[in-house]
C-alpha cells in the first residue's frame, strides 16, 4: 500500500524516504492535497543487466593491451 506524503514532508526527509522505498515501501507524492509524483522501489532487469555485461566484455576482449611508460621487473617492484 503506498503513503502519502506531501512534497514539502517529502523534501525534509528524502533521506529517510528512499531507505523506507529500498525496503519496499511506496510513497504517493502530493502537492496541496493533489497527487503528482509517486516513489517506488525500482524492478532490477537481470536481463537488461547480462546484456550490459556481455557487450562491456566483449569490446574489453577485442581492444589492444596498451602499456603506458617504462615495463617494470618483479623485482623493481619488490625493492625496499
Amino acid at each position: 500500500m503506498e503513503e502519502a506524503v506531501s512534497a514539502a514532508e517529502a523534501n525534509r526527509n528524502f533521506s529517510q524516504i528512499l531507505r523506507s522505498v529500498k525496503e519496499g515501501h511506496s510513497y504517493v507524492v502530493t502537492s496541496h492535497g493533489t497527487p503528482v509524483a509517486r516513489i517506488v522501489p525500482t524492478k532490477r532487469s537481470s536481463a537488461l543487466s547480462d546484456a550490459a555485461k556481455s557487450t562491456l566484455m566483449a569490446r574489453l576482449r577485442t581492444q589492444p593491451v596498451q602499456i603506458v611508460g617504462p615495463r617494470w621487473s618483479r623485482d623493481e617492484l619488490y625493492e625496499e
